[in-house]
């Protein structure tokens, strides 16, 4: 697993969209300099929502070369196409919709006027992944995968206690019950997950602090699934002041 864990405080909610959106547009440049296409996971949520607008604001992502960039989720809520409650429809209105993408390099789950059956519906995600995925691999190398995290310790549709968090022999995993309406669901799975280069968890609020408290003191992953956001070259929790009142001293990064 990754040897760089940090976490960056940031004083408020909006400071913090602004710091993750300057961050991640400057981060994207370099990797397109590198690679000839990035794969990003986007996250629901309302601050992911907040950092989506902040990007599409910024004069300085003109400078981002969209169409060469794949956007893939790491969970989506398993209902009609045009509901507000999907994490598609509010990347769209927030980012998708404002910048020069290819909409060949969107990658949305299903959902329910898609396909009708749940079960269905991840698996037709889990073969999308493998579609763009190297020789002999099962998906993309994601370079950044962001993360919201509930009050509970979820990430992505990964719920504590509940089957999701444990499978390892699949990439999609279908929710049924989830604690969070609505209660169908899609996520990518724990493997995955970490698979990527670069994990950034962004979040906000007191409500916050205490699952982001025992992630770093090394809680269970299935008690605390965010315990296990742990990407292979990187994982920052960009949070408020908030959402860091229960984070150890030694663990918070100087300003960057």
């Amino acid at each position: 697993m990754t040897t760089d864990r940090r976490v960056l405080v940031h004083a408020d909610k909006a400071s913090l969209a602004g710091a993750v959106a300057a961050r991640f547009i400057t981060k994207i440049i370099d990797i397109l300099d590198e690679f000839d296409e990035a794969h990003v996971v986007l996250s629901g949520g309302s601050v992911n929502t907040d950092l989506m607008v902040a990007i599409r604001n910024s004069p300085a992502q003109t400078n981002v070369e969209w169409q060469r960039i794949h956007f893939w989720w790491g969970d989506e809520r398993f209902v009609e196409k045009n509901s507000p409650d999907r994490n598609e429809l509010q990347a769209r209105e927030a980012l998708l919709d404002h910048i020069p993408v290819d909409e060949a390099k969107i990658h949305p789950m299903a959902s329910s006027d898609d396909i009708a059956d749940l079960d269905e519906a991840a698996a037709a995600y889990a073969r999308e992944l493998a579609a763009f995925a190297p020789d002999a691999a099962l998906y993309p190398r994601f370079d950044i995968l962001f993360l919201g995290v509930g009050p509970d310790g979820h990430i992505a549709s990964l719920f504590p206690g509940m089957q999701g968090i444990t499978v390892r022999d699949a990439t999609v995993v279908s929710v049924r019950n989830s604690p969070k309406p609505p209660p169908l669901r899609i996520s990518l799975t724990l493997p995955v997950i970490q698979s990527a280069d670069r994990i950034w968890l962004v979040l906000a609020g007191a409500d916050k602090a205490s699952a982001l408290g025992l992630a770093l003191a090394g809680a269970s992953v299935d008690e605390v699934p965010v315990a296990g956001a742990e990407g292979r070259k990187r994982t920052v929790f960009f949070v408020d002041r908030e959402a860091a009142a229960e984070v150890p001293e030694n663990l918070i990064a100087p300003s960057y």
